[in-house]
């Protein structure tokens, strides 16, 4: 069953409310706004998906994973972000990140109080898999 974007955007929104809730997270949830989804042919089972994520001032991220291949360029604002056993890294405008299939992302997170942070995240995947996976800490 495909779901609309409209439908997944609001789903996605929910999901981070009811995990920043669970986890006892503060501050702003993001925005997620599905931008492209289709499969690729050339690898059976497999499929990209391209979303936007847009953190309000003092935004943040559950902890999660994605099972997938996730690419990560910041066209605006700034950001840290911090995956298990690895140091923080903050980003700014043009800056990229990585999250290889089994990284849990452990900090994801708006540096600024007064301006939004955007970024666009391409992931790699099983088809149908969920964009993200919530992961208790």
């Amino acid at each position: 069953m495909k779901l609309k974007t409209s439908t997944l955007a609001t789903l996605m929104m929910l999901f981070a409310l009811v995990a920043h809730s669970m986890l006892g997270i503060s501050g702003e949830t993001p925005d997620v706004k599905p931008l492209l989804e289709i499969p690729l042919p050339e690898f059976p089972g497999k499929e990209t998906s391209m979303i936007e994520v847009r953190y309000p001032p003092g935004g943040s991220d559950p902890i999660h994973r994605h099972n997938a291949h996730a690419f990560v360029y910041v066209p605006e604002g700034h950001a840290e972000m911090q995956l298990k056993g690895k140091d923080p890294v903050q980003l700014g405008p043009g800056d990229t990140f990585y999250e290889d299939p089994k990284a849990i992302h452990l900090v994801g997170r708006n540096l600024s109080d007064t301006e939004e942070a955007r970024f666009v995240v391409f992931l790699i995947k099983d088809q149908g898999a969920p964009l993200l996976t919530p992961v208790e800490r």
